[in-house]
């Protein structure tokens, strides 16, 4: 009997007992054999994916958040083993920008009915303090992992993605910052600026779109560039932002590369797909492209 994995991340369940039972109807009643893999963390989903794909599993789902998604991917980059996606987190930008069902049950049925799509992930290939690492949907240093950092776990849970909105409210006043951008070969840029975030999806919470040329699968990462200077800038950008807007000035420059390297002039917050970690100077990131086969609704 064929095996299906659920790496679930009981953290963001209310009622993690019942979500299990639903999956493993799910899988049965399609004469498949359920494996289950609780965690309580993105190092324990890691650890849990990779011990799916040494059992034989023909099928991954990451039932979680953002940070769940990424360390199941990261465990089946290469492995041809497709993943599924259950979102249950605050942003779920991964998610989105697939086009996985928002409501559990539906993921479910779209994980076992969909279609395999082969994407690309961003591999961070210099991370000071925390080594090498891949993702899925974007990382970023300055601004936006000082907003990742700022929502937190308890704000998230109790506001969902408006926590992000409030948390950026406060971190607008975040000084600007001197950093330079390479791009593939190409001679250095350098940018005074708010936050460099390097993605391969250009989605944000709350709607926003960063990045409209970013694709999955197109080879690419997508670079931002923000430095909005005050309160019109801001607010010129939102609304581009909302309204998905392709032009570009001195407040967002959009640029695509292969490899991409940042260094900031001092040392600064950094997230990779909504998880902080540890504060530095520089980004150094490679994208590897279709590494990973995802499952997406049929």
């Amino acid at each position: 009997m064929a095996l299906v994995a659920f790496v679930v991340n009981q953290t963001l369940l209310r009622d993690p007992r019942q979500f299990v039972e639903r999956c493993r109807a799910a899988a049965e009643n399609r004469g498949l054999a359920p494996w289950f893999g609780p965690a309580d963390a993105a190092q324990d989903s890691l650890a849990l994916a990779r011990c799916a794909v040494a059992a034989g599993a023909s099928l991954v789902f990451a039932a979680g958040g953002d940070g769940t998604v990424r360390a199941c991917a990261e465990a089946l980059a290469g492995s041809g083993v497709p993943m599924a996606i259950v979102p249950l987190g605050t942003a779920n930008l991964t998610a989105r920008a697939l086009g996985v069902p928002a409501r559990p049950d539906r993921a479910i049925e779209a994980g076992f009915g969909g279609r395999d799509r082969a994407i690309d992930l961003g591999h961070l290939t210099r991370v000071e303090g925390a080594g090498g690492t891949w993702f899925a949907a974007m990382a970023g240093i300055g601004l936006d992992a000082a907003v990742v950092a700022a929502a937190g776990a308890q704000l998230k849970q109790r506001f969902g993605w408006a926590a992000y909105a409030a948390a950026g409210m406060r971190k607008l006043t975040t000084p600007s910052h001197e950093f330079t951008v390479r791009l593939d070969d190409d001679e250095p840029l350098r940018r005074r600026a708010r936050s460099v975030v390097v993605a391969n999806a250009g989605l944000l919470p709350g709607g926003f779109t960063l990045l409209p040329g970013a694709s999955l699968d197109d080879g690419l990462l997508d670079v931002g560039i923000l430095a909005p200077s005050g309160a019109w800038d801001w607010i010129r950008l939102a609304g581009r932002l909302l309204a998905r807007d392709r032009r570009q000035d001195r407040a967002l420059q959009r640029l695509q590369a292969r490899r991409v390297q940042v260094s900031a002039d001092g040392v600064l917050p950094r997230q990779v797909d909504g998880e902080i970690v540890p504060p530095g100077r520089a980004l150094s990131v490679s994208v590897c492209p279709r590494a990973l086969v995802v499952r997406l609704p049929g």
